[in-house]
């Protein structure tokens, strides 16, 4: 009996040590950076929003997983790749960070995941539209929460072209995300049976687009499409419409967000065609969430600030069933669980780091429809996530290409 005693303590022991050397969080934090625009063009769609739902996302998780707890840090990337790239690596190699998220800009991101598969931590891109980066420079690390330039373009594109706007002129931002935005639009437009008749570039963050909208009159396509976003989109716009572009042009934007919309308001923006992610207003759980943001924010979240709070409590949750917040382990438990939440509903993780999930076709209310502040959008069609994001076998992803 004493012997056998002794084999059960002894047993008892070693299942205890196991599991407590199974349960490990490197440096006893849980240490999340949110990197994007904090003070730009894009900060209003991202930035101190961004912050404030991460914020939120630890708070709603208890503040700890696994008896460890969590922090946010935040850091501004200007909108520069090589800014980014230095916060990302000094995050990685010296602060202790264990998850970056945000970018909002593809440069940032294209970078930022790389370091992070360098050094075995995760990359979680909000606002981010280059294909490649869930595409030919996939990572085992990384996964975007949102949309990309496919998801974006292909079914508007289509739409658009079925009503009889079959010829296009891309007004194209000149970094990574516009050209991944023109690319994929201009692959849907030709798809649908439409031609596109030229475009032009502009430097991120420009104030003057009048030579390029006299381009885009000159052209006489019956589609200008903007591959812009944030506060160079809403620049656009606005010139647009003191050019008088809107009386013998569709303006077609690629990327809406509701900041964009509440400032440019609805007497500019009224009409518009886009596709998106969430917004705040489409069920009683997505406005029970946006009213407790707003409440700290003072404005509507954008999809890249509730998406943020998505991918977080889906990250924690994830290290707490993994038992450890080794990257890879991480990764394999956020692809094994569905994401349910406010933003997401049956939402997976492909092998690729692509989050597939339902987009929404919307288009922006008349001031006549709006019926109360930030009610913006009208929700046309709900575009299934199989046929919103491209093909897991067509993306080129050296991770799918293996198998």
């Amino acid at each position: 009996m004493r012997l056998q005693l002794l084999l059960v303590a002894a047993l008892t022991a070693v299942c205890f040590e196991t599991s407590v050397a199974h349960a490990q969080i490197s440096d006893d934090v849980v240490k999340i950076g949110v990197l994007n625009d904090q003070s730009g063009l894009y900060a209003d769609l991202g930035g101190p929003g961004t912050v404030v739902a991460a914020r939120m996302a630890v708070e709603d998780a208890g503040g700890s997983v696994l008896g460890k707890p969590v922090e946010i840090v935040f850091a501004d990337h200007q909108n520069k790749s090589d800014v980014g790239a230095a916060i990302a690596r000094q995050w990685f190699e010296v602060g202790k960070v264990d998850m970056a998220i945000g970018f909002d800009n593809s440069a940032v991101a294209l970078a930022a995941e790389q370091l992070a598969a360098e050094h075995n931590r995760i990359a979680i891109a909000g606002a981010v539209g280059s294909t490649a980066f869930t595409g030919k420079s996939c990572t085992p690390t990384e996964a975007s929460w949102i949309y990309d330039s496919y998801a974006l373009t292909t079914s508007l594109a289509k739409s658009i072209v079925a009503q009889g706007l079959d010829t296009w002129f891309f007004i194209t931002v000149d970094y990574t995300f516009g050209h991944s935005l023109e690319a994929d639009a201009t692959s849907a437009v030709q798809a649908a049976g439409g031609k596109v008749l030229g475009s032009v570039r502009h430097p991120l963050n420009t104030a003057d687009f009048s030579s390029y909208l006299l381009q885009a009159q000159a052209s006489g396509a019956k589609v200008v499409a903007l591959a812009n976003g944030g506060g160079d989109m809403v620049n656009a716009i606005k010139q647009a419409n003191e050019f008088g572009l809107a009386k013998n042009q569709t303006m077609v934007t690629l990327l809406v967000f509701i900041s964009d919309v509440h400032s440019m308001q609805l007497q500019a923006a009224q009409g518009l065609k886009f596709v998106t992610g969430f917004y705040w207003d489409r069920d009683d759980e997505t406005r029970a969430w946006s009213k407790r943001f707003f409440e700290r924010q003072g404005k509507m979240p954008t999809m890249p600030q509730a998406s943020a709070y998505s991918a977080i409590r889906h990250y924690l949750a994830a290290i707490a069933s993994a038992g450890t917040d080794e990257a890879k382990a991480v990764m394999a438990k956020m692809r094994e669980t569905p994401v349910n939440d406010f933003y997401v509903r049956n939402g997976h993780l492909r092998e690729d780091g692509r989050l597939v999930h339902d987009m929404y076709l919307a288009q922006v209310k008349t001031p006549s429809e709006s019926t109360k502040p930030w009610d913006y959008y009208k929700i046309l069609a709900t575009i299934p996530g199989d046929q919103a994001f491209r093909p897991l076998a067509e993306g080129g992803c050296p991770l799918v290409a293996q198998h």
